[in-house]
């Protein structure tokens, strides 16, 4: 036999340890890889953008399995060559679960994307960076998908307008907000219940009538950090494609060391 045919034979003897069976009866809920940085598509509108994201994934390991595949999650992400959004995160969920013959499991994808915005006076364009995440979960015959978005904005404290004979204080924020897909809703829509919210969005590139009208903008519509999470919350109440939420809001307090902080969440 030559040499080619003889590791060729010594391969298909290669004991496959996981699939041993384990004595101790413990199952194990969550059990997979974490931080693998992997390429990813994902689809706003008609658009699809390339980025990268951060990949967390696992699946439940029965009691009597000594272990899982952990190839097999790779191997799913590199076979993963279509644009995201929640119809094919759920589909292709499934996909990974079968490969590795589980039937409960958990993805989480982070990563960052752009949505390219115009000045509210000048018209001049420029991208926003945003954060985004996928997350996927099967337990107990359940399958859920959720998308969460990080949005910065300007909040303007309305106290410190009234108290003062000039000028208020007013500062960065950011929304994160996280939903439970009925249905598809797009990046798009979720940046815009932030920053419809807000004192006044934000823009990377302004132009001088673009920052007279954003300060104008803030100082006429003061908002706490109460305010700014109670209107999210109404937005996401009075949408019928989303089911549980949560809303976190942060504001980066200027005349402060520290952050002020609300969060609503619908169970």
């Amino acid at each position: 036999m030559n040499n080619d045919m003889s590791h060729l034979k010594d391969a298909l003897h290669i004991p496959d340890t996981q699939s041993e069976r384990d004595e101790r009866h413990l199952a194990i809920q969550r059990v997979g890889v974490k931080s693998v940085r992997y390429p990813l598509q994902i689809r706003i509108g008609k658009a699809v953008l390339p980025t990268v994201a951060l990949w967390d994934l696992d699946v439940a390991l029965p009691a009597e399995q000594k272990g899982t595949h952990m190839s097999r999650f790779v191997a799913w992400l590199d076979a993963l060559d279509k644009p995201l959004d929640a119809a094919t995160l759920r589909s292709e969920f499934a996909v990974m679960l079968d490969k590795l013959h589980a039937t409960e499991g958990r993805i989480e994808a982070a990563f960052p994307f752009f949505l390219r915005k115009r000045a509210p006076v000048s018209g001049v364009e420029s991208l926003l960076e945003y954060q985004g995440r996928w997350i996927a979960q099967a337990l107990v015959g359940v399958t859920t998908i959720w998308a969460e978005v990080v949005v910065p904005v300007k909040s303007l404290c309305p106290c410190s307008k009234e108290i003062s004979d000039y000028g208020a204080h007013n500062q960065r924020s950011h929304v994160t907000i996280r939903v439970e897909l009925l249905q598809e809703l797009s990046w798009f829509e979720l940046v815009r219940f932030a920053e419809d919210s807000a004192s006044s969005e934000l823009w990377p590139m302004l132009k001088r009538a673009d920052e007279k009208w954003v300060t104008e903008r803030a100082y006429e519509n003061p908002k706490f950090v109460e305010d700014l999470v109670r209107d999210v919350a109404l937005l996401l109440n009075a949408d019928v494609r989303i089911g549980r939420y949560s809303v976190d809001v942060e504001n980066f307090e200027s005349i402060h060391a520290h952050s002020a902080y609300a969060r609503i969440e619908r169970a």
